[in-house]
């Protein structure tokens, strides 16, 4: 058995250990731990001081953050919310943003730059949902009908990127219409699966038995999370999809059975949250950083001048659509700049095209500048934005009708 070594896990762990630590420090400086994260992980990995490389323990536990990260994605969309005009008009933000996103791309790829406009519309599609809907919490605007519309054209935005990925760009590819046929028999696994644990979960015998193993050393209900997870990466790989679909689909499939989480077991998403943003996640978004291509990305000035014109880009893509919202400017404002915040996909989305030679190392790194760009300034400037609107009195017309 060849021997595994932790000296470069260790430096991982130590950055998620000390980036909040020091952001926490730096009193004023308000970016946001992820940043910090990839940050070092760029000044210790190859394009950098190339103390740490990417061997076999920091791959695995990098595949587990990705994994986590996703289902915690799915896990923050309320299927429940996704109805009725909000449902219509976060649907049609997103073929909007597609279109325009094809739009760019088709541009970017008559000038040389990229080389696929399909992938990069894609990416330029999706919004960090795990990192919006903070930023509406901290301005008391989550539960208002303007956070929800903004965190239900999100959650389209991330379920629609997904899929998408997943049918045009798996590794495994056998045509769309294979593909199609694939996905839907996995989204009748996954209602399958859904079905039986909701039927078996309302069972008075088993509740009581959750109930009382939740807060013993057995934390019977955060095995049963990772075991649905397992099982769906398990079996979206085994069809050949992408396994973020399969880990996005546990997160939703999750939200959507265990609605009484508050009654019988409120520290559930807490416990969740803490094995995922406490361990794994944070050694995916370094990992990344030791996978940023430096070299590649300032080689050339056009692949350097792709960072601002992706910023621009994802900017129009995913904010144009809030027009449609029929706020104040402030708001329409500061909904297309959440919605245009993306990284997690981005990374993810940008390792996959090069490992399938879709995209160039320094194409994946701009994307991935842009996307630390994008998380680095419009929350920050949607806050701005919003705080105003949150001090004036209240009686304004919502946007999905009566007041707030």
């Amino acid at each position: 058995m060849p021997e595994t070594s932790f000296n470069g896990l260790l430096v991982v762990c130590a950055i998620a250990v000390a980036a909040p630590l020091l952001l926490s420090l730096a009193r004023g400086l308000r970016v946001p731990s992820v940043v910090a994260e990839i940050g070092a992980g760029i000044l210790v990995g190859p394009s950098g001081l190339g103390l740490v490389q990417v061997d076999e323990a920091i791959r695995l536990l990098s595949l587990l953050g990705l994994a986590f990260l996703l289902f915690a994605a799915g896990l923050e969309i309320d299927a429940r919310a996704l109805r009725g005009r909000s449902l219509r008009l976060s649907a049609i933000g997103f073929a909007g943003s597609f279109a325009l996103a094809l739009a760019v791309g088709g541009v970017l790829q008559a000038a040389g730059l990229v080389g696929d406009a399909t992938f990069v519309a894609i990416v330029l599609s999706a919004t960090s949902l795990g990192v919006i809907v903070p930023v509406l919490k901290d301005a008391g605007e989550s539960a208002s009908p303007f956070g929800q519309l903004v965190i239900a054209a999100s959650s389209i935005a991330d379920f629609g990127a997904i899929v998408l990925l997943s049918l045009l760009f798996s590794r495994d590819s056998s045509g769309i219409g294979a593909q199609l046929i694939l996905i839907v028999g996995f989204a009748a696994a996954i209602a399958a699966v859904g079905f039986v644990i909701a039927r078996t979960g309302r069972t008075m015998a088993l509740s009581g038995v959750l109930v009382r193993l939740q807060d013993t050393t057995a934390q019977i209900r955060v095995p049963m999370a990772w075991l649905l997870l397992v099982a769906l990466v398990a079996l979206a790989a085994k069809l050949g999809l992408e396994v973020i679909l399969g880990a996005f689909a546990a997160g939703v499939l999750l939200g959507v059975v265990d609605r009484d989480e508050q009654i019988t077991h409120p520290q559930f998403h807490t416990k969740l949250d803490g094995a995922a943003f406490g361990i794994f996640v944070p050694v995916f978004f370094v990992t990344t950083g030791l996978r940023f291509d430096l070299d590649a990305l300032t080689g050339s000035a056009s692949t350097l001048a792709l960072v601002p014109i992706l910023l621009v880009a994802l900017a129009a893509v995913r904010g144009l659509p809030a027009l449609a919202y029929r706020v104040s400017p402030r708001r329409t404002i500061a909904a297309g700049l959440l919605q245009a915040t993306s990284l997690p996909f981005i990374a993810a989305a940008s390792q996959i095209g090069v490992e399938l030679g879709i995209v160039t190392p320094g194409v994946a790194a701009a994307l991935v500048g842009a996307g630390l760009a994008s998380v680095l300034l419009f929350p920050a400037a949607a806050v701005a934005l919003l705080r105003p609107a949150a001090d004036r009195a209240p009686h304004a017309t919502s946007i999905l009708g009566g007041t707030r």
